[in-house]
């Protein structure tokens, strides 16, 4: 599925959103075939991936850090749900934000997902990983539950 379909939607650095009940929020917005998107976030079975069976990620895309990628991938197969560009300043704000209202330092946050104005999917998360240009882990910039192995 082509990254130009889906675009993150985060608030200035100082301001980054949060949902009607107050937990930090990234919203996705897609632009694309509904019926592809459908089709990336259902199981085998048809039923809507929960946020148990997707990971988060970003991954910076220069040594500069000037460009990135945010991520989307099904825990069970591996595969891709969705790529969206995405300016790092932004997801490190985000980051940051959620690390600062947590109250256990744990790092809880939603993704939502939008398509032609509604809303697809909602997944509650606490981890979302961050690398590198190259694909090594970054810890101090990605947000890991206490008691997480990698």
């Amino acid at each position: 599925m082509r990254r130009d379909y889906f675009s993150l939607e985060f608030l200035d650095a100082d301001e980054v959103d949060r949902d009607e009940s107050g937990v930090r929020t990234l919203v996705i917005e897609f632009d694309g075939p509904s019926d592809l998107l459908t089709e990336r976030l259902t199981d085998a079975d048809g039923e809507l991936l929960d946020g148990s069976e997707i990971d988060a990620a970003f991954r910076f895309q220069s040594p500069d850090r000037e460009e990135g990628v945010f991520s989307i991938t099904n825990r069970i197969n591996g595969d891709f749900v969705l790529e969206a560009n995405a300016r790092p300043d932004d997801v490190v704000a985000f980051v940051d934000a959620v690390r600062e209202t947590d109250d256990d330092e744990d790092g809880d946050y939603r993704i939502v997902v939008d398509a032609d104005g509604e809303r697809r999917v909602t997944y509650d998360k606490r981890t979302l990983l961050v690398y590198d240009h190259e694909g090594s882990l970054l810890r101090q910039d990605s947000l890991i539950p206490g008691g997480v192995e990698l």
